[in-house]
């Protein structure tokens, strides 16, 4: 994962720094942090229901301006989501609640109607790099933790994200939502989760 962390970074910053050259003086960094309300949907079972829960959000972006309008915003994040859920086994109440820790690496194509707008989409690509389950009951509570170290940056899950942002003076207020499409397998090959993180992000940062 710290591999892949290093590319991401240096190809971000690579490709924004060649751009400078030309146009600095629209060119923008900045840092961000918030938090994600998320949850998880079964794609096979519209009965399926569970609780979203709060995680939080971090991270960096560049804007990239291309003319007046429209610009390239790729973002580095680390994003928590996951869920909550609940049943019953013998009459007690049980409950699952999970953790998932991700690497988020969104692209987006930015439209700017205005100086204080700018309006967001684009695919999103996402790490796993940890994930923690807490199994509560009348009897115990049972916590497991999943470390994932993964080098192989094919190996991801590829979201769909929009979003808006805010723009005061050096400030910037924004919300985005998302929502898993498919698994990248890491050899060429696509699968379709049954289960799909959906999420609500709300983030306040600051551009340089």
């Amino acid at each position: 994962m710290k591999k892949i962390m290093f590319a991401l970074i240096v190809s971000i910053m690579g490709g924004s720094s060649m751009y400078a050259q030309s146009s600095s003086d629209l060119l923008h960094f900045g840092v961000k942090a918030g938090a994600n309300y998320s949850n998880m949907y079964d794609s096979q079972n519209k009965e399926y229901t569970a609780d979203g829960k709060i995680g939080f959000a971090a991270g960096a972006f560049v804007s990239i301006p291309i003319g007046t309008y429209f610009g390239i915003q790729p973002e580095l994040l680390f994003s928590q989501k996951g869920f909550k859920a609940t049943s019953s086994i013998l009459g007690n109440d049980v409950s699952l609640t999970r953790t998932s820790s991700y690497i988020d690496v969104p692209i987006f194509l930015a439209v700017k109607p205005s100086e204080m707008v700018t309006i967001l989409v684009g695919p999103q690509y996402s790490f796993l790099m940890k994930q923690k389950d807490v199994f509560s009951s009348p009897i115990t509570d049972i916590t497991t933790i999943d470390d994932f170290d993964n080098d192989n940056i094919r190996k991801n899950t590829l979201c769909l994200v929009t979003g808006l942002d805010i723009n005061i003076s050096s400030f910037v207020v924004g919300a985005r939502v998302g929502w898993d499409l498919f698994n990248n397998n890491g050899d060429g090959t696509s699968t379709t989760p049954r289960y799909k993180n959906v999420w609500a992000q709300a983030t306040v940062g600051i551009r340089l």
